[in-house]
């Protein structure tokens, strides 16, 4: 499974990495343009107050996520038919399109034909984590996940931060320049970007493995432990989206902390999570081994969520944000133990499967710990207990370290598999 990596040369290779760091940051950046200026434009277009644009905001949201859901699988299918290259530049295109549809929406119908493109082509960290399985040895392969997850971070930065300048010039400003980064990065790649899937690794296309129920199955057929990990995978992002889901709410409620201060606590929570994951990573998988850093991850996470949830003092946040960002170096390690026992022909399917379980749990999180901290901040269980959220998000990480033990020791046992014939 290993030769073509270990086959491409590492000037090839670092090309490569460049490339999809880059696709990866200006297309979070692209995202993250449009997060101030979303709710003003829905209010545009419906006339109606903040109270209704963030019902249909949570909606838009939801239909992004929905559409990703479903479409990973089918997209990380056709990258093991077509190859990586098309299908990443097919998206990015799409992502531009997507971008003047919402820069020149006559009406909120068409927000959500947008975000409906977005979240069916949202195929660039799936098919970016399969550029990287295809050209880095697996030694290397925590690291390389990490930086993408790194770069997505740093374009969720610096994008709303830049969106609301623009906005200030013009509501649909930054849509534009949204759909200009992407057209740019599109035409880059077909420049420049080699393709990194060889004929040989490539597989014919399926509608069993093209939904994410039939290739969770599949993958799970692939090696032992595959379908722990994946749970283990989906635990993980669950868990590390409980803080920004409720993150606002809560500390305006436990610490009288103003809009001013909650924006740069998540401006420091991020700087943090990208921190961890370009150096923290690196050393901790050279140092400890890829299973053990996943698990290390999400019993910090879990740690610094109990603080929240039972100490009551703004203090707790200094310590407590160093600790739920090492949460963030368990998703590169167990997507990196999982590039490992797939083989090339399926490395599509594993990441459209990840996109998937992403997916899944960016509509199950904004729905239930948002409901769970209004049931507890009010008191209407019977217990006041804002932090509630927090407490299962703990558990919700120990439950991703049971399985990243579990899954992992199979791991660790399997050998890497033959590559397939093509089809």
């Amino acid at each position: 499974m290993d030769e073509v990596a270990a086959s491409t040369p590492t000037g090839g290779r670092q090309r490569v990495l460049f490339f999809i760091l880059l696709t990866v940051t200006l297309d979070a950046m692209g995202i993250g343009l449009l997060i101030p200026v979303i709710p003003k434009l829905i209010q545009y277009l419906t006339g109606g107050g903040f109270a209704v644009a963030a019902v249909y905001g949570g909606w838009l949201t939801a239909t992004f996520a929905a559409a990703q859901f479903f479409a990973g699988p089918i997209l990380g299918s056709l990258s093991d038919r077509l190859g990586r290259r098309p299908v990443l530049l097919v998206s990015l295109g799409t992502f531009g399109l997507s971008y003047v549809v919402m820069a020149a929406a006559p009406s909120l119908v068409w927000l959500f034909v947008a975000q409906l493109l977005t979240g069916i082509f949202g195929a660039t960290p799936a098919t970016a984590g399969a550029f990287i399985a295809d050209t880095t040895p697996p030694t290397e392969r925590a690291r390389n996940f990490g930086l993408m997850a790194a770069a997505f971070g740093t374009g969720l930065i610096l994008g709303p931060a830049a969106g609301g300048m623009l906005a200030s010039v013009h509501l649909r400003a930054p849509f534009l320049l949204a759909a200009g980064i992407s057209f740019l990065t599109a035409l880059y790649g077909a420049l420049v970007l080699p393709e990194s899937l060889r004929p040989e690794n490539r597989r014919a296309f399926s509608w069993q493995r093209a939904n994410p129920l039939g290739a969770i199955i599949a993958l799970r057929g692939s090696s032992a432990g595959v379908g722990t990990l994946l749970a283990a995978a989906f635990f993980q992002r669950f868990s590390t989206s409980t803080l920004p889901a409720i993150w606002p709410y809560f500390t305006m409620q436990q610490y009288a902390w103003t809009e001013r201060q909650v924006g740069y606590s998540l401006a420091a929570y991020g700087a943090v999570t990208v921190f961890v994951q370009v150096t923290l990573l690196r050393w901790l998988d050279a140092h400890m081994g890829t299973r053990r850093t996943a698990w290390l991850g999400l019993v910090l996470l879990a740690v610094g969520y109990c603080g929240f949830a039972c100490i009551n003092g703004a203090w707790v946040a200094t310590l407590a944000i160093p600790l739920t960002a090492m949460g963030f170096v368990a998703g590169p390690a167990l997507a990196s133990m999982l590039s490992q026992q797939v083989r090339p022909d399926e490395q599509g399917v594993l990441q459209g499967v990840l996109a998937s379980l992403n997916g899944l749990a960016a509509v199950v999180t904004p729905l239930a710990m948002p409901s769970l901290f209004s049931a507890f901040s009010t008191g209407a269980m019977g217990w006041l207990f804002p932090g509630a959220p927090y407490l299962v998000g703990a558990g919700l990480a120990i439950a991703g370290v049971l399985f990243i033990q579990r899954g992992g020791r199979a791991a660790v046992r399997s050998q890497a598999l033959p590559p397939r014939t093509a089809g």
